[in-house]
């Protein structure tokens, strides 16, 4: 009865499509087909297509030392670079781009072109291109061009420079060692490092690389690192194809239940001695209290802070199930270590959204984050721990504490869900330390991306939604204007048929909650017409479906809706940037997935808009959202027809520890048979699959491994279930972007949610280079 129901509600659609659509679309539906005509309209929409297509934008600007900043945007003519002086409100080019690509023509003896120039640094007395593999310093009168000197340029990506510039910090041979960066000599740090025991390396579970975790003292003579022990641990293995015997790739990879995982032994490094001053404490774990990794950002050690003068070491502990953090401080010259305050939490302390939000200010003070009262805010403590005033409160969040000003004691930081509108609108804003004068420093109704200047003068305020396009502005530190700077043009955009998303909001599953999403409709939309509905899942519990409300093409969902369908994207509970309790909704439970929310909100859009036909309702995603779409086609089989799940992690215990443990809890184990993870374990409720399944994963993802998708694979045999599987051979975890991957991610939603035959073998033509096997 289901199916034939469905069958009913496809040859309407499709009788409907061949009586009102245009012309091209109507000859197309009407023999059963969507032609390649139909995918290359769709295919401009990609981002590779429409991004170029905007103009004016400009890019995240680098401040200079003499308080000035450059940007570049790129317009009709080119890539442009821009110099501006906040102090005298003056705005102008960079350098001279046509003397410039002559100037740096005849040095590299190629032709340059001027609206091509490449920049990789620029400051107040040169600037550094890239023509070709070689790397060019130009003075920036543009009368001078040389070749740039870039000693073990390969070697240097995986260096931590000093904060003084002359030294590099890696890792040879498990030890970590310094290079003077101007003369090339090379000095051994520490000797006692062994194999799976290194100092500073960066490479436990899915992060596994040569770069050294490493936190510089301000006066660049004391390195703040760790040796990480993982001996005993469990490891990971992937084959690469290849003709020939296959290669092994192995590394240590902890999992969820491990009696032994990564631990981490913290030190301190004297350069001068050089002399290692062990912590005394007991190891510690590989936790962050944001991210998965005890290095969260490039190769800096995360929940670390060094005093201004070097001889205290601030650093945050998090235990194994991230629901005790603990404040210490270490003397950097005996290795004594002092707790200084403590968090727990019922589910998981979060110090902060893609950042820690602590921080110990010169005078001793400390800047505390909490959800104690379910909403993210700063606190105000002493160096004993003891609680001084609260500093923020009400019912939002605090996202990122971007500066103190210990002179004026005020905080910068940014929020959400204060102003009036979408709740997931970052807004910045500044507060005295002692919790009085709040001021909201972007008036703006939009999402707000904001860089302040060192000296906290002045700050660049981009803003736009995803509907409007990006407009950046210079403010002073009490969010005065001072100077506009530029406003993105999206009418070339706009010329090929491109529209934005709907913004919309519906109730989550208790019927009381808002929840907030985009919808994506085809350019040739018909109200008349009756669409099949594609739900594009991510979800969470690190960040949502939607992600950024800043303006973008969001290409990957326009194309797809742009083939005949409408295209949803939602945030359920359970994802961040609300409150807490929205946060853990399924805390101890990543099965649900946000999925009882994901129904009812296509259910409601399904009752709001008659041209949504909720009979097709399809679903896909990558990574966390093959996880969830899988799940969503497992639990949900009656409502979801057809899924693709792309690189899922359907069974946490075969991912990394710290993801699993920090979402799920520790694992239980009842008895033989059950443990506590059992209800996130997708390779369970596979036998209740009804619909058209596609499963996709790469052989060789070192962070969500193919096994993975192989547990999901043995129950649907083992139930005897019909679905389709496409493994990529040699490809990591980022393979949702491949032209082929796009291409048969379309031909799937439209053969069977669609019922038309897509164009056979079609072939998408992305720029040259743009994807690697990786």
């Amino acid at each position: 009865m289901q199916r034939e129901a469905m069958t009913r509600s496809i040859g309407l659609a499709l009788v409907l499509a061949a009586a009102v659509a245009p012309a091209g679309w109507a000859q197309a539906n009407s023999s059963g087909t969507v032609t390649a005509a139909d995918y290359d309209r769709a295919a401009k929409f990609l981002s590779w297509n429409s991004a170029p297509l905007v103009t004016g934008m400009a890019s995240r600007p680098q401040w200079l030392p003499d308080g000035r900043f450059w940007y570049s945007v790129r317009g009709d003519s080119g890539t442009e670079y821009t110099m501006v002086d906040p102090a005298h409100h003056r705005k102008s080019p960079a350098f001279d781009s046509q003397r410039m690509a002559a100037t740096l023509s005849a040095a590299a003896g190629n032709t340059v072109d001027p609206s091509d120039l490449r920049v990789t640094d620029l400051d107040a007395q040169s600037v550094t291109f890239v023509v070709g593999r070689q790397m060019w310093d130009c003075n920036l009168a543009a009368t001078q061009c040389s070749s740039a000197n870039r000693r073990n340029a390969a070697a240097s990506r995986s260096v931590s420079l000093s904060p003084d510039g002359k030294l590099g910090a890696f890792i040879r041979d498990w030890n970590l060692w310094v290079r003077d960066m101007a003369t090339g000599q090379e000095r051994q740090l520490t000797t006692n490092g062994e194999p799976d025991f290194g100092y500073a390396t960066d490479n436990a579970g899915w992060t596994h690389s040569d770069r050294a975790v490493v936190l510089w003292s301000p006066d660049s003579r004391k390195i703040a690192t760790f040796q990480q022990d993982q001996r005993n641990v469990g490891e990971m293995y992937v084959v690469e194809t290849h003709a020939g015997h296959p290669v092994l790739q192995a590394w240590k990879y902890p999992l969820p239940g491990d009696s032994i995982v990564t631990m981490i032994q913290r030190v301190i490094i004297n350069v001068d001695g050089p002399s290692v001053v062990r912590l005394k404490m007991a190891p510690d774990q590989h936790r962050s209290t944001y991210c998965d990794d005890i290095s969260c950002s490039g190769n800096e050690l995360s929940d670390a802070q060094w005093s201004p003068d070097g001889s205290k070491l601030y650093f945050v502990s998090s235990s194994r199930d991230h629901k005790i953090a603990t404040l210490r401080v270490a003397d950097a010259a005996t290795g004594d270590v002092r707790d200084i305050l403590k968090e727990t939490s019922p589910t998981q302390y979060e110090s902060g959204f893609d950042q820690s939000n602590w921080q110990v200010l010169p005078s001793g003070d400390v800047i505390w984050f909490s959800e104690r009262d379910n909403w993210g805010h700063l606190y105000h403590y002493d160096l004993n721990g003891k609680l001084i005033n609260r500093i923020t409160q009400g019912p939002w969040p605090v996202l990122q504490l971007l500066r103190v000003d210990p002179k004026s004691k005020t905080l910068y930081f940014v929020g959400a869900g204060r102003e009036p509108g979408d709740p997931y609108f970052r807004h910045f804003y500044s507060v005295g330390l002692d919790g009085k004068g709040l001021r909201l420093l972007t008036p703006d109704s939009a999402d707000h991306s904001v860089s302040l200047s060192p000296d906290g003068k002045w700050f660049i305020d981009t803003y736009s939604t995803p509907v409007t396009p990006p407009v950046s502005v210079l403010r002073d530190s009490r969010g005065r204007l001072v100077m506009p700077l530029e406003k993105a043009d999206i009418s070339q955009l706009l010329a090929t048929g491109w529209t934005p998303p709907i913004p919309f909001s519906v109730k989550a599953r208790d019927g009381k909650t808002d929840l907030y999403g985009l919808m994506y409709r085809p350019s040739n939309f018909d109200s008349t017409k009756h669409y099949p509905i594609i739900n594009n899942i991510y979800p969470g519990p690190q960040t949502g479906s939607v992600g950024s409300r800043s303006f973008s093409t969001r290409g990957d969902q326009r194309a797809l809706a742009e083939l005949g369908f409408i295209v949803v994207q939602l945030d359920a509970m359970g994802t961040p940037m609300r409150s807490k309790s929205f946060h853990d909704a399924y805390y101890g439970n990543m099965g649900d997935n946000g999925l009882p929310d994901q129904v009812a909100g296509m259910k409601q859009l399904a009752e709001r808009y008659p041209w949504i036909d909720i009979s097709r309702a399809g679903i896909y995603g990558h990574s966390g959202g093959g996880f969830a779409t899988a799940d969503a086609m497992f639990r949900y089989p009656d409502f979801f027809k057809v899924g693709i799940s792309e690189a899922g992690n359907h069974d946490n215990r075969v991912y990394e520890d710290d993801w699993g443990e920090r979402y799920q809890g520790l694992l239980v184990r009842y008895g033989h048979d059950s443990t506590s993870y059992d209800n996130q374990a997708n390779q369970l409720v596979a036998k209740n699959l009804k619909g058209k399944l596609l499963i996709a994963y790469g052989t060789t993802d070192d962070n969500v491994p193919p096994y993975n998708s192989l547990l999901v694979v043995n129950a649907l045999i083992a139930a005897n279930k019909d679905f389709d599987l496409l493994a990529l051979p040699n490809r990591r975890h980022g393979f949702g972007g491949e032209p082929y991957m796009i291409r048969r991610r379309w031909d799937y939603f439209v053969r069977n949610l669609m019922g038309a035959e897509p164009p056979h073998e079609y072939e998408l033509t992305p720029p040259a280079n743009r994807f690697s096997r990786r």
